[in-house]
């Protein structure tokens, strides 16, 4: 499988380049757009080309004109997490990127679901279930 991995701004220099060094196609958003250009903008770009997009922006979910053009697009979006050094992430993306193709192709285009959410073990009683 061939992606090409589109890293939004708030991911720095280091994080693409450090994909860029282990053989994965990476457009930065830098390579095409102003430091202040809207994300609807680069979203809908993302979408045409059918890239995959990575961010840092957790709180991208809570953006309703960000989210709509995720949506509109059908944007491929990752949202890398935690609060290590950008070196550090991108040699954990790089690490995991057989398990991240393998996310990427067993689903639709949107991938909204389980970015930060925690899960509940099967079998588990919710804390709102009521004794009695």
């Amino acid at each position: 499988m061939s992606l090409t991995f589109f890293t939004d701004r708030d991911l720095g220099q280091q994080f693409p380049n450090h994909l860029h060094a282990a053989g994965l196609t990476v457009v930065r958003h830098s390579d095409l757009f102003a430091p202040d250009a809207p994300d609807e903008e680069w979203l809908a770009r993302v979408g045409d080309e059918q890239w995959l997009a990575v961010t840092h922006d957790r709180r991208i979910r809570y953006k309703p004109n960000e989210l709509a053009a995720v949506e509109r697009h059908r944007v491929t979006l990752l949202v890398v997490v935690g609060a290590a050094p950008f070196r550090v992430l991108a040699e954990n993306f790089v690490t995991t990127l057989s398990r991240i193709e393998a996310f990427v192709t067993d689903r639709p285009a949107v991938h909204r679901q389980g970015l930060s959410r925690a899960t509940r073990r099967p079998g588990a009683r919710s804390s709102r279930a009521r004794s009695g």
